[in-house]
């Protein structure tokens, strides 16, 4: 990056099933104000310059979805961007602001409440209404079909896929954002019922409503905003095609073009040895193989044994989703945003219970579209 980018504050609402008290605004004003309390910022010049949004006109049931963003978050001082897909693409467009000159201090929100319509049905409307329509397909069936693909081509052993939902709530027990943190167990997950075969109800993300919130800052501003801002030191996103038929669904061959990109910028050249903690936008089981293998962790098909032996447990050799990850309830748009913040404050110091000693360097993921169609992916550093 031409500029070095800090992050110098983080703000997430209560992940929860359904929030009917609360309006869409009233939690994005929820984080707002506590990113401004934590930095004593306010709007226009010399404060914060520029707004990016992360939102989405279905799930809000309204078209122009960002429009009552604005005000909330100064825009009516200055700009507004708007990313309608996973939140960390919003973090990314915020980091290139800042990175660019284009601006000094920039407020990054997302929302999303799950609960005001049918997940299934918004992500049908992803597909093209000519072929892919017809059929039927949202993204929850064709996370099903990525998943046979995936399993028939490995062999996967169902109980090392269970193995990555039990490590994921066990870590969201300790995690007061996560909307679940009830841990379970592997036969809990092989025994709960089947929505879209092969996978069964605790393998899916749940419903969720939430807002999350970041001020990013060039290095001169983020050092006196803050005693410890966390650096942006790579990001790299990628599109696969978007007919399913033309993946290879067993592989994510999108998602290793994003962490090479991400590692490139960030002068990681080994992951596994040089990355503290890992937060991946898993939200099906599968994706948890899938996507530690997509970031060449594992070879192809051996994630499940990895994750089985305990090495992505939180004192691991690879911990993966301290956070309790994206199955443990975060909406379809900001999983990558949630994983950022967790990155945050893991290198912080400032998760608690869940907190990886030492942590100097962290990786979150976001991703979006059928089948893990976009990734991105940002490495972070605290030093």
């Amino acid at each position: 990056m031409a500029e070095r980018v800090g992050i110098v504050a983080v703000a997430q609402t209560k992940f929860e099933k359904k929030k009917g008290d609360q309006r869409f605004q009233e939690m994005i004003w929820e984080v707002v104000k506590e990113v401004r309390e934590q930095t004593g910022l306010s709007f226009g010049p010399g404060q914060i310059d520029n707004a990016v949004t992360c939102s989405d006109d279905f799930f809000d049931c309204r078209t122009i979805s960002d429009a009552p963003m604005g005000d909330l978050l100064g825009a009516h001082y200055g700009s507004e961007e708007k990313a309608a897909q996973d939140g960390l693409q919003a973090v990314f467009y915020a980091a290139a602001a800042v990175a660019s000159g284009h601006s000094e201090i920039t407020i990054v929100a997302g929302h999303c409440k799950e609960s005001q319509s049918d997940r299934n049905m918004i992500t049908h409307c992803a597909f093209d209404p000519i072929f892919s329509r017809q059929v039927g397909l949202d993204y929850l069936n064709a996370a099903a079909l990525q998943a046979r693909a995936y399993y028939e081509k490995y062999k996967v052993n169902p109980e090392h896929v269970a193995a990555a939902v039990v490590r994921d709530r066990k870590n969201g027990k300790y995690n007061p954002y996560a909307r679940l943190q009830r841990p379970v167990s592997i036969p809990e997950v092989l025994e709960s019922n089947m929505v879209c075969d092969p996978l069964r109800e605790l393998e899916i993300y749940p419903q969720t409503d939430g807002a999350v919130a970041f001020i990013v800052a060039t290095a001169s501003r983020a050092k006196k905003l803050c005693k410890n801002p966390v650096w942006i030191a790579g990001a790299g996103n990628c599109y696969d095609s978007y007919y399913l038929g033309d993946r290879e669904l067993a592989q994510s061959a999108a998602l290793k073009l994003a962490a090479k990109r991400a590692c490139k910028m960030a002068g990681i050249s080994n992951l596994k040895k040089q990355i503290d903690l890992f937060e991946l936008s898993a939200g099906y089981s599968y994706e948890e193989l899938l996507f530690l293998e997509g970031l060449g962790i594992c070879p192809p098909g051996k994630a499940g044994k990895y994750i089985a032996s305990g090495k992505t447990e939180l004192g691991g050799e690879t911990p993966v989703n301290a956070s309790g990850g994206r199955l443990c309830g975060n909406p379809l748009m900001l999983s990558g945003m949630a994983r950022a913040a967790e990155c945050v404050l893991q290198l912080r110091g400032r998760a608690g219970e869940r907190q990886i000693p030492g942590a100097k360097k962290a990786l979150a993921h976001g991703t979006t579209g059928p089948a893990g169609q976009h990734h991105c992916v940002m490495v972070f550093s605290n030093k």
